[in-house]
């Protein structure tokens, strides 16, 4: 039998099972399965390591520091410096105009 054709196997009183090696329907079931597996565990590490990200802006507020401001530092500095240099030029006219 090919992969993916299906097969008939007739029990003792005549009833006719259907099925296929690896695949339901033309879909590979087992690495579908495989994919989805994949995927939910994936997603149980990210969030894991999104509370473990939440412990450590709690440590940083009861240090005293400012969390805003430290997520704003991290968000800059995934950017290429051309890309800093513009914002803060467009925040200081901006502010200029605004009289801030």
């Amino acid at each position: 039998m090919l992969d993916g054709q299906f097969q008939e196997d007739s029990d003792e009183d005549g009833a006719v099972d259907t099925r296929t090696d690896a695949a339901v329907g033309g879909i590979a079931a087992d690495r579908l399965r495989s994919i989805i597996e994949r995927v939910e565990r994936l997603e149980e590490e990210r969030k894991a390591l999104a509370g473990d990200i939440k412990d450590i802006f709690t440590e940083a507020k009861s240090a005293g520091f400012d969390v805003k401001v430290i997520r704003q530092i991290i968000r800059l500095r995934k950017l290429e410096p051309s890309e800093v240099e513009e914002q803060e030029t467009l925040l200081d006219i901006y502010r200029r105009a605004l009289g801030i």
